[in-house]
């Protein structure tokens, strides 16, 4: 019902700035032929500047209305949408100025009514493209907005209001008041125009091409505006339409902010991506998780915590409570708000949707996080987000902000990473503590198992066109091995499967490193190989000299049958070609992830695609496997397994890996322990 009210209140303000102009132009018309003629048309001044402000109202709330529709739409997109308003502008412009200069010195152009018709094209073109910029730019400034930001925006939003009236109380262009009024706009606009948060968020390529556009649109409204000008002095008008505080404020503005984002976005190529930024955030905070030694105060950790969600979010309040089993919630931590404040909080969220499902059920439904508006004096906005491990819920931690709708998808992603490390550093803390007083070595490796599961899939995506079984057993009672899968789309998929130097309790958790780099990067849909790159550069900060993981990493897409891969020094994957009934290790060259800890390591990894067809198979394994000795010292080796292959190749994936498994397990022997990890991705193609 909303979007039905939203749809008609654009299409109503678009249909009334149509009308609004056109009445514009009638009255404009009608009063020049009568000055042309000697004649009193009825029309005063007033009736031009009424319709003129309708005209920008119009606009304004059309354009609102477009731009609040699209609110998740990428930056670049929404930059490209002033730019696509603008080279239509000033393509029209163009064309007017083509056709006057082919009419030369003829009687047609000299004549008053051709050029007024022309002089409220102009004036139209340059009114939406201005706005349209300026309702963009409002975007941009608003994006990491805080009570201060949103303040000067709403105090801006008055002015240009205010200037719109200002031709009623004086008619007298370029006077003193007139001129002051001007450099008030464009002082305010230059305060408004630091606020490019949005920039640091852009890759490298995103920049290049924003640069673009802002060099588009800054040639666009100098254009506009010369041709403004220019058209003012040489036309015939009886009323000016363009020499208007609230049209020459806007030229200002726009060109202000976009030249203020060009000049930023020029210097800041050099730097890292916001994804880079992010990454490093949870990386050091992991990395500070992980150093916590038994004996220390958990409350180290939260504190942290709290420091490290806040800062991120630019929260204005917050407190963390822990809900032991059996026991109230009990606040430990508490930031920049009072006890009373904070009750009067928690009733405002009893009576807000989605908060009240969570606070007032006695066992409300498991959550990810819940944010939302809330109706109190001081705070618009709030987020919980769990503390828990292994679905235990340790404890809440409460954000607040004086702005609505102050929690964007950025801010909530890097706070739950940041909430997630923290949750299995205070568990990690406890259950140690605990193996210290009892058996510590057993609880240890008790520990770890749980956390090793908790890090492999449940469940591998797929689709009717192939099917997907894994295994990983590991050598010790835990183990460093890792694979995945993530759904892009319907028909794009990623696979990853991995294997970190080492074994026991230490492989594991450099493992969750490896889970948390593939879950951030993800997300960004990047080629194998970029993928590979970025990951190196996570991995390497946070991994021991002396530790490195292999891994490959593939992307199918099964709309185009085809894989592509790129492997990190991780053992060749076997491919069996039905068409052919042959069985083949796919070779492509690469560096393992952490061996090389610096920008030359993407000119190790390559990239390789191939084309599947139905009744294809390709295994994945780690070098357990192949590496896998019975008495004797022999390997189980890459024959054995690229024979089983063969003659399996008719069973399901999760038949084949128990076939796999059996053959392995015979081989060494049942009196045999293994000695590292074995792990197994089958997938085969259906159709």
């Amino acid at each position: 019902m909303l979007k039905i009210l939203n749809l008609n209140i654009g299409r109503i303000a678009l249909l009334l700035a149509i009308v609004t102009w056109l009445a514009l132009l009638f009255v404009d018309l009608v009063r020049l032929f009568g000055v042309i003629n000697q004649m009193d048309t009825g029309f005063s001044p007033e009736i031009t500047w009424i319709l003129q402000t309708l005209f920008f109202i119009m606009v304004f709330l059309f354009f609102h209305n477009d731009i609040k529709k699209n609110e998740g739409i990428s930056f670049l997109d929404l930059i490209w949408k002033g730019v696509s308003t603008g080279l239509f502008a000033a393509g029209i412009t163009v064309l007017v100025r083509f056709f006057y200069f082919l009419l030369g010195n003829s009687r047609l152009s000299t004549d008053p009514l051709l050029q007024n018709f022309f002089y409220h094209v102009n004036f139209g073109l340059s009114t939406i493209f201005l706005i349209s910029v300026t309702l963009i730019w409002r975007q941009l400034i608003l994006y990491q907005k805080d009570k201060n930001v949103v303040q000067q925006w709403q105090a801006f939003e008055i002015i240009m209001l205010v200037s719109m009236f200002f031709v009623f109380f004086n008619q007298t262009t370029f006077n003193y008041s007139f001129i002051f009024g001007l450099f008030f706009i464009y002082i305010f606009g230059i305060i408004l125009s630091v606020n490019l948060k949005w920039i640091p968020y852009l890759t490298f390529k995103e920049k290049w091409k924003s640069i673009l556009y802002l060099v588009l649109i800054l040639l666009a409204t100098g254009f506009l505006f010369f041709h403004t000008v220019t058209q003012t002095e040489q036309a015939t008008v009886v009323v000016s339409l363009t020499e208007n505080l609230f049209l020459l404020g806007l030229f200002g503005f726009v060109f202000i902010y976009a030249l203020f984002s060009f000049l930023v976005t020029l210097f800041n190529l050099p730097t890292s991506s916001v994804f880079e930024q992010k990454l490093t955030e949870a990386i050091n905070f992991q990395k500070l998780s992980q150093s916590i030694q038994p004996g220390q105060s958990e409350n180290e950790v939260l504190d942290i915590l709290m420091d490290s969600c806040m800062s991120a979010a630019y929260v204005d309040a917050a407190w963390l409570e822990l809900s032991p089993l059996g026991e109230n919630p009990t606040v430990i931590h508490q930031r920049f708000i009072s006890e009373e404040d904070r009750a009067e909080v928690e009733e405002q969220l009893k009576n807000a949707k989605p908060f009240k499902d969570f606070l007032i059920k006695v066992e409300p439904k498991p959550f990810e996080h819940l944010s939302g508006k809330i109706n109190h004096p001081f705070y618009k906005s709030a987020l919980i987000i769990p503390l828990r491990v292994n679905k235990e819920v340790l404890g809440h931690i409460y954000l607040l902000k004086e702005v609505k709708d102050g929690f964007n998808k950025e801010m909530i992603n890097i706070i739950s990473t940041f909430v997630g490390q923290a949750s299995i550093s205070v568990e990690n803390h406890r259950l140690l503590s605990e193996a210290i007083k009892n058996e510590r070595y057993k609880e240890e490796l008790e520990i770890a198992q749980r956390v090793q599961r908790s890090l492999l899939p449940s469940v591998l995506h797929k689709n009717e066109c192939f099917d997907i079984a894994g295994l990983s057993e590991a050598a010790d009672e835990v183990g460093g091995d890792y694979y995945e899968t993530f759904q892009f789309t319907q028909d794009r998929f990623a696979i990853i499967i991995g294997d970190v130097s080492g074994k026991g309790t230490s492989a594991a958790f450099n493992m969750s490193q490896m889970k948390g780099v593939f879950h951030t990067l993800v997300q960004q849909d990047l080629s194998p190989s970029t993928f590979l790159s970025q990951a190196n550069g996570a991995l390497g900060r946070c991994l021991e000299k002396n530790h490195f993981i292999t891994t490959t990493y593939y992307v199918l897409d099964t709309s185009t049958k085809s894989i592509i891969y790129s492997r990190a020094g991780h053992c060749p994957t076997l491919y069996y070609s039905a068409l052919q009934n042959t069985c083949a290790y796919l070779k492509v060259d690469g560096l393992g992830l952490g061996i090389l800890r610096n920008s030359q390591y993407s000119k190790f990894i390559k990239e390789k695609t191939i084309q599947y067809q139905p009744g294809d198979i390709m295994l994945m394994y780690t070098d357990g496997i192949v590496e896998a000795k019975n008495g004797e010292g022999e390997e189980f080796g890459f024959e054995n397994l690229q024979e089983v292959l063969k003659q399996n190749y008719t069973l399901s994936p999760e038949n084949l890996v128990k076939k796999i498994m059996e053959k392995v397990y015979e081989f060494i022997g049942t009196d045999t322990m293994p000695d590292d990890d074995y792990s197994l991705l089958i997938v085969k193609f259906l159709k």
